[in-house]
C-alpha cells in the first residue's frame, strides 16, 4: 500500500510564495539568503542587484525639457501631458510653442480678425466657429453700428476687403526684389569704374 505524497503547501514568509511542504525549509533558507523585497514596487529581486534594480527602475529621473525630478513611471506621461516645456499648437495660427506660452500666445492670436465672406464683416478668430455656425449672410444693423474704425476709412466708408495675403506678400517681395535690382545696377556700375581709374 502505496501513501499518496504530502501536496500540502506553505506561504514562504519572506517571499509570500506558494511552496510545496516537503521544500518550504529549504526554499526559505535559499530565498531569505538571496533574495529581497523591494520596497517600493514589493518585487523579490536579488540582493547583489537590488541598487541596480531601484536605480534603473525607481530612482527620480529628470525630465529632459524642464529639469524637474519625477518617478520613471510617469516621465513619459509628463513628458506627453504636463510639462510645461513639451511643444504645443496654437488653436488658431497651428504655430508651435512651449506650452507655457501657449495661453499668452493664444489670448493674442484668437484676437486677430478674418473677413467673414458670406457676411462681410471681420470676426475675432476665437470667435469664428460660433459665427459660421450662425452666420446667415445677412450683417444686422446692431452688427455693422459696431464696426471698427479700422474696417472704415477716413470719410466713414466700410473699406474694401484686403487682397490676399499671398498676393500682397508676392506684390511686396517683387517690389522690394525690383528696387534691389534698380539700385545695385545704378550703384555697381560707379564701383567698377572707380576701380579702373
Amino acid at each position: 500500500m502505496d501513501v499518496a505524497p504530502d501536496r500540502s503547501t506553505f506561504i514562504c514568509s519572506h517571499c509570500g510564495k506558494a511552496i510545496l511542504s516537503s521544500n518550504i525549509d529549504l526554499h526559505y533558507f535559499h530565498c531569505s539568503r538571496n533574495l529581497e523585497k523591494c520596497k517600493i514596487c514589493n518585487e523579490m529581486v536579488p540582493k547583489k542587484h537590488a541598487e541596480e534594480h531601484y536605480l534603473t527602475t525607481h530612482a527620480p529621473v529628470p525630465c529632459s525639457l524642464c529639469n524637474e525630478t519625477m518617478e520613471p513611471e510617469i516621465l513619459t506621461a509628463h513628458q506627453r501631458e504636463k510639462c510645461p516645456q513639451r511643444i504645443v499648437t496654437c488653436d488658431y495660427c497651428d504655430f508651435p510653442l512651449h506650452a507655457v506660452d501657449l495661453h499668452e500666445h493664444q489670448d493674442i492670436c484668437g484676437n486677430r480678425t478674418e473677413l467673414c465672406h458670406i457676411c462681410n464683416r471681420y470676426i475675432r478668430l476665437r470667435e469664428i466657429i460660433a459665427h459660421e455656425a450662425t452666420c446667415n449672410g445677412v450683417s444686422d444693423q446692431r452688427n455693422t453700428a459696431e464696426t471698427s474704425r479700422a474696417e472704415r476709412d477716413g470719410d466713414g466708408r466700410r473699406r474694401p476687403p484686403p487682397q490676399d495675403f499671398k498676393t500682397r506678400r508676392l506684390v511686396f517681395t517683387i517690389a522690394i526684389t525690383g528696387i534691389a535690382v534698380v539700385l545695385g545696377s545704378l550703384l555697381l556700375p560707379k564701383k567698377a569704374q572707380n576701380n579702373e581709374l
